[in-house]
């Protein structure tokens, strides 16, 4: 019987599921790819800049000036992140989870359009601009992918289905890292071609929506249609009786009758949702602050420092890397355990970056310590994958319930992206200031503020929230 049981709540991945899922992480693919793009063509795009400068100014600018201009390209797609994950809350509570992903690929055309012609144009506020519009476009992804895949995935699945989006998050860098080679469109001619292929994902994902279901969760709980989200459920699962997920769901449903609306200010003032959002918020800036974008960023010109003599393969190796690692933390993330995984990974990344910092400060006198360099950038991305990577975007989703979610995932969101601006600007500067080798140098402080935050090993229940033990409103 209690084998009955088992087999009965392990039930529920089917093909229109894993349907629904690829088509969702599209959105995390578009954020991956728009992260990793800007990287190969970084020279092109700088003599590009120079160009524009000559033609109208009849003077280049000045290589400060240059490293400016590149430096706030790069960065304003974080810019525009935090603006689009922002947005999240007023979008999936005015649309729902499905239109608002099909609302959101708009901009992806429109930023896609703008970096395409701006070479044609002979504009470089176009690349800003158009990188401005991606970033909200993916500040969006951020927070309409995990959210829409948490709520459709099988319970005793969510942290596997949670990984997928940084999966497709690492697999968009990789493609990225590839396209951007120069004989294939990382060259001065196709480099536009590069920045506006992130179009054609936005198509695809527009033309897949219409056969995937609104969120179950959605359409019960927001809009109280139960005989719509059991229809979707049935699709989902796979099979008729869906009372266990009805039933979950309702309970839900009840909790939140007795809640007023959450509003941003209300996570930071009501005790019930104060701690989970600073775990929320400390685990976005474990991931961000850790440098591991500067890496994803500026990753050809790090192995050109460690004396690498084709930096662009090595940076390709490290996009490899980034994407295996992040299939094996898929299947451990359930039997280790979030907590675990992500201590795991932040011990990795920090003796990662000690060695890092120990051989790009010097690879100058010891050629040879460039090997250890470039060990020491792979084992920082795989430590990344291990659990920085994944577990924050999708741990928001679980430690709240669906009344305050969509206020959660803005302001985690938010704090990733400023973090994320803050690196991608301030990177460039102290590899000037530092030779490319102190940026990492921090990490264990934040080591340490993981360790007392994030108290729980795993957290399965999509509304369960670590708590300490005298208040019971959310329990584990």
């Amino acid at each position: 019987m209690e084998n009955m049981e088992d087999g009965k709540k392990k039930k529920g991945v089917t093909c229109y599921l894993l349907y629904c899922i690829t088509t969702a992480v599209i959105g995390s693919l578009q954020f991956g790819y728009n992260t990793g793009v800007i990287n190969a063509p970084e020279q092109k795009l700088r003599r590009f800049f120079q160009n524009v400068s000559m033609d109208r100014y009849g003077d280049p600018f000045s290589s400060g000036t240059n490293t400016m201009v590149w430096s706030f390209a790069v960065a304003i797609f974080s810019v525009g992140g935090m603006v689009g994950s922002l947005s999240v809350g007023v979008m999936v509570d005015r649309f729902g989870r499905r239109k608002s992903m099909l609302l959101a690929n708009v901009l992806a055309l429109l930023g896609g359009t703008l970096m395409g012609l701006s070479s044609l144009c002979k504009s470089f506020e176009m690349v800003i601009i158009g990188r401005l519009v991606i970033g909200v476009f993916c500040g969006l992804c951020t927070g309409l992918t995990p959210m829409y895949v948490g709520e459709l995935a099988p319970t005793h699945l969510r942290g596997a289905f949670g990984t997928l989006h940084q999966l497709g998050v690492v697999i968009g860098i990789l493609v990225a890292q590839v396209f951007g080679l120069e004989f294939l469109l990382g060259s001065d001619s196709l480099w536009p071609l590069l920045l506006s292929l992130t179009a054609i994902p936005a198509v695809v994902q527009s033309i897949m929506l219409p056969f995937c279901p609104e969120s179950p969760r959605y359409l019960l709980i927001s809009l109280n249609q139960e005989e719509e989200a059991r229809k979707a459920l049935v699709r989902l699962r796979g099979c008729e009786d869906v009372s266990d997920d009805i039933q979950e769901m309702k309970e839900e449903g009840m909790k939140m009758a007795m809640e007023k609306k959450v509003t941003i200010p209300e996570l930071f003032r009501s005790p019930a949702y104060r701690q989970p959002i600073i775990i929320a918020i400390i685990l976005q800036l474990s991931q961000q602050l850790s440098g591991i974008n500067a890496v994803f960023y500026y990753s050809t010109g790090i192995f050109d420092t460690a004396g690498v003599t084709q930096p662009i393969y090595a940076t390709i190796g490290a996009g490899v890397v980034n994407t295996l690692f992040t299939v094996v933390s898929l299947f451990l993330v359930e039997r280790a355990g979030r907590r675990t995984l992500h201590l795991i990974g932040l011990a990795g990344m920090a003796v990662s970056a000690l060695l890092m910092t120990i051989s790009l400060s010097l690879v100058k006198t010891n050629p040879s310590l460039s090997y250890m360099a470039i060990v020491a950038v792979f084992a920082f991305v795989a430590s990344f994958e291990m659990g920085p990577g994944p577990i924050p975007w999708f741990i928001v989703a679980e430690l709240f319930s669906q009344g305050p979610r969509p206020a959660a995932m803005a302001v985690a969101g938010c704090s990733n992206w400023t973090a994320n601006f803050l690196v991608g600007l301030g990177f460039p500067k102290l590899e000037v200031g530092s030779s490319s080798s102190s940026y990492p140098s921090h990490y264990r402080h934040l080591c340490i503020c993981i360790k007392i935050n994030l108290q729980a090993s795993k957290l399965n229940g999509i509304g369960t929230i670590i708590r300490p033990k005298h208040q019971t409103d959310f329990t584990a």
